[in-house]
């Protein structure tokens, strides 16, 4: 009987430990890639803050019943406990430890497949460069326009950041979008985000670089791909004429006055 008990006992906490992790992966297979990862991010936590309520509420009933029952009672009364067999008191042991562990693994199987995404580039992307310094963030986009702590960008349009820093350590985050990433001195990084609606958002940086650090704030507007086209044509058109070489006046040439030798 109680080979029976613990033979069943492992059995449950198996499949309890496997399911999230099959779940996770499942789900992995079976959706192509995420289109927005930010709204994926929204999801997970939302998924967290739900798993800690319940465990919290759980608890705290539990803690709540110890209490009403290892009350103190008129006369002193004494409590017993019931005699547990060894294979009751592993299970007691063993299944919620279990419980609790799959929760925690189906958080952690997800999170891994997030963080996948976020570090997985599309290929139908802008690709835009990114050079932090005290104190501001200047882009420059594949055609050559540069933007100094403004950056547009077209709606529909996943877009990637190569980062790099000038001078120090900088943290180039993204608070609507979900995406941090640090900014340094001799290395590339890069974060990409996705916009999938015009609107503005703020730029911050998150890492203490100075004493004007609170400063360093910028922001992305998201325009509409007509309205971001004709922004670009207007920035190319203002860069052509600004590096186009400047016209060389014409001068008038006088013909040299010979003076007649009187012989």
């Amino acid at each position: 009987m109680h080979d029976k008990i613990r033979r069943g006992a492992a059995g449950l906490a198996a499949l309890l430990l496997a399911a999230p992790v099959w779940a996770a992966g499942a789900g992995a297979k079976s959706e192509p890639k995420t289109v927005d990862p930010a709204r994926d991010w929204d999801h997970l936590w939302n998924e967290v803050i739900v798993d800690i309520t319940i465990i919290g509420i759980l608890f705290a009933i539990v803690t709540a019943w110890f209490i009403w029952q290892a009350r103190r009672r008129p006369g002193n009364e004494v409590g017993a406990s019931p005699k547990l067999s060894p294979a009751s008191a592993v299970g007691w042991v063993v299944i919620p430890i279990f419980v609790f562990l799959s929760i925690d693994l189906y958080t952690a199987a997800n999170g891994w497949v997030l963080w996948n995404t976020f570090r997985d580039v599309p290929a139908n992307r802008l690709e835009i460069k990114l050079e932090a310094g005290m104190y501001s963030w200047d882009y420059t986009y594949p055609n050559g326009v540069r933007t100094q702590n403004e950056l547009v960008v077209p709606a529909g349009t996943p877009v990637v950041l190569r980062m790099t820093s000038r001078d120090t350590l900088h943290s180039h985050y993204i608070p609507d979008f979900r995406v941090k990433e640090d900014s340094m001195p001799g290395r590339i990084t890069y974060l990409w985000f996705n916009p999938t609606k015009p609107g503005e958002h703020l730029v911050t940086c998150a890492e203490y670089c100075g004493v004007m650090h609170g400063y360093m704030a910028g922001r992305i507007v998201v325009k509409a791909p007509e309205e971001y086209a004709a922004w670009m044509k207007g920035e190319e058109t203002s860069l052509a004429a600004a590096t186009a070489p400047a016209a060389v006046p014409a001068t008038a040439t006088k013909p040299a006055k010979t003076a007649a030798k009187k012989t």
